[in-house]
């Protein structure tokens, strides 16, 4: 009997592939005699490598190891190696298309994502908007899987299942968490401006939070240089607040660390995902996007978001157009209490 070897292909952005692990892992659960193999960016190694026996990971750069068609052909031919029986193209790009058009000439399965790009569109658009909510990227996933003979059941918690990650692993700063302590995350910034709460906003949330928390302690999540010097001056300026970035090493011990917080604020961005994947409630703040888009993170509710009512709202599926309005009202007229106020509840109601 032939061995069964499914190849999942999905590059982009970390978000995106995050979105990939509860599926991946409902379908080495409940097909336990199917090998999986994740191909994608190295840094995503993180996501999948101890996420169960059957579940491989293939790490492909392709900006210097495989560019260009030739890059693609080196690519294809170390894949074909594997013997795949089944190839699922979860990102459906150029790159993916030609890997995907070899596999299907030399009479592999494969099977594509839809993305449902029409209804998006309805969803953004200035006029006639269709505020319906689409498919989200978990099921999207689910259905190629389907289509190659694999249904699955979207079963999932942490990737740290039980009591969270292995706090012992980090710096001695951060190795316990007494049982008085409040651990809240803050995960402010995001790839695209439609996507990003005010600073000075923001600043004043942690302030609050600081200050109604006196035996707390809140994190700063994210590494960019411009986030780095809010960083800088938020840890200087405030007792008991982190930059995560400067005392942890990789985006392992940082999952490690978010498996321990109480609550996590953040935008719609990697970190959102981050802190689902090991079963952290999230305190969503929406801006030019919306939750409808199908990008939520996974078994986050809906009552924990921040997001306004607008008639131009959302803009983008991404956040990566500019405001046509100019006054960004989707970010700015959200208030520090708003956010505040839902950290409160996340937190009581993990208390009752």
């Amino acid at each position: 009997m032939k061995t069964e070897h499914i190849l999942i292909i999905r590059f982009s952005a970390l978000g995106d592939v995050a979105m990939l692990v509860p599926v991946v892992h409902s379908l080495s659960q409940q097909y336990p005699h199917v090998r999986v193999t994740v191909l994608s960016r190295e840094m995503m190694r993180p996501l999948f490598d101890n996420l169960a026996p059957n579940v491989g990971f293939m790490e492909a750069d392709l900006k210097k190891e495989y560019t260009g068609l030739h890059g693609m052909n080196m690519l294809y031919r170390r894949l074909k190696a594997k013997h795949f029986t089944a190839v699922a193209d979860m990102h459906d790009v150029l790159r993916s298309q030609y890997l995907r058009m070899r596999f299907a000439i030399d009479r592999f399965k494969v099977a594509h994502i839809d993305k449902h790009r029409s209804g998006k569109r309805y969803l953004v658009t200035k006029s006639k908007k269709r505020l319906i909510q689409q498919p989200t990227s978990f099921q999207n996933y689910a259905d190629v899987l389907a289509s190659l003979g694999y249904p699955v059941r979207l079963e999932f918690t942490s990737i740290f299942p039980g009591s969270g990650g292995p706090l012992r692993s980090l710096p001695s700063m951060l190795n316990e968490k007494k049982s008085f302590q409040t651990w809240i995350g803050i995960a402010p910034f995001a790839a695209h401006a439609g996507k990003v709460y005010p600073p000075e906003k923001m600043e004043m949330v942690i302030e609050r939070l600081v200050g109604t928390h006196p035996n707390g302690r809140v994190f700063l999540f994210g590494a960019g240089m411009n986030e780095r010097k809010f960083f800088k001056a938020w840890s200087e300026r405030y007792p008991r607040v982190t930059h995560v970035s400067s005392v942890l090493n990789n985006i392992t011990e940082e999952l490690v660390l978010m498996s321990h917080l109480d609550v996590m604020v953040s935008m719609d961005s990697a970190n959102m995902h981050l802190a689902s994947l090991v079963d952290v409630p999230v305190v969503g703040v929406w801006g030019a996007t919306h939750p409808y888009a199908g990008f939520m993170g996974w078994n986050q509710q809906e009552d924990n978001m921040v997001q306004l009512q607008l008639p131009c709202r959302p803009c983008s599926v991404f956040g990566n157009k500019a405001c046509y309005r100019g006054d960004m009202a989707c970010m700015n007229r959200i208030t520090p209490e708003m956010i505040i106020n839902k950290v409160e509840n996340v937190l009581k109601s993990a208390n009752r």
